[in-house]
């Protein structure tokens, strides 16, 4: 489904997210961009607060231009697009999840707000890689959620931060394990990550992981898995030959990227 298709109102029913949110319902205009706590002198937060947070993901319940003017309100005010994109969207894409069980939001409201937030990394994808790009690495990695999953903003995400790190970059959402297995064997990849937002597949890899990995091409290849189930319940995930991923986006893809460094040196130095 078209992102742009959700751009529409959610009349009363986002009323439940304001109601619970520490913003006023009597906020200032969007149209001047959010006031940032402390000004431009960030903290450790970045500069973007609780309130800066629930402000965000509020502007995606109601439209794209309004989840725009925040973002660009926060640019216009000093902060980085990383800024932005740890501390602002990836929150804002949290709390509208913790909303969701708790039953503050609907299933609905919340694939529209993430959607609008998803098509806000897209928009600004090129300003976002140019912003601090890095020379190609010559590594190469393959990011694959788990089948039919509908949540992909995460991955995305971290996508954009490993294009930017000079990587290249192969993002799939694999319509099921076969397909799942096709792509983790279709070329060479230095790394392999996972991004797991349920459980509902975890037998299924893990069965599928000793032949692919015995088959695949690159017989060095390194497998990171992330994502919601490896950040809330990585005890379910103790499968041989994988290294959870820990960390926000721009973390992540620096551990990846010292573990190839530090394997690289380490067999260079190895008589």
């Amino acid at each position: 489904m078209s992102q742009h298709q959700f751009d529409r109102s959610v009349g009363q029913d986002a009323e439940r997210w304001r109601a619970g949110s520490s913003v006023n319902g009597k906020k200032s205009n969007l149209n001047v961009g959010p006031r940032l706590v402390g000004g431009t002198t960030f903290g450790r937060n970045d500069g973007i607060d609780k309130a800066q947070v629930v402000l965000l993901g509020d502007a995606s319940l109601q439209s794209l231009e309004e989840t725009r003017k925040v973002i660009v309100g926060w640019q216009r005010q000093g902060l980085s697009l990383t800024q932005i994109y740890i501390a602002g969207i990836a929150e804002s894409a949290k709390v509208l999840g913790e909303h969701w069980l708790s039953d503050r939001l609907s299933f609905a409201e919340c694939t529209i707000g993430f959607s609008r937030l998803h098509q806000m990394l897209h928009d600004f994808s090129a300003e976002f890689v140019t912003e601090g790009r890095l020379d190609p690495n010559g590594y190469s990695v393959l990011l694959m959620t788990e089948p039919t999953t509908q949540h992909g903003l995460g991955v995305f995400m971290l996508s954009e931060f490993f294009r930017r790190a000079g990587w290249n970059v192969t993002l799939v959402n694999p319509l099921d394990m076969n397909d799942f297995k096709r792509n983790f064997q279709a070329d060479w990849f230095d790394v392999i990550g996972l991004s797991l937002s349920t459980e509902r597949h975890l037998p299924e890899i893990q069965a599928a992981l000793p032949e692919l990995l015995k088959d695949c091409v690159n017989t060095a290849l390194q497998v990171f898995v992330g994502g919601p189930v490896a950040s809330f319940a990585p005890e379910k995930i103790t499968w041989t030959d994988t290294h959870l991923l820990k960390g926000n986006a721009l973390q992540a893809v620096e551990s990846v990227t010292q573990t190839l460094f530090n394997m690289e040196r380490q067999i260079n130095v190895t008589p």
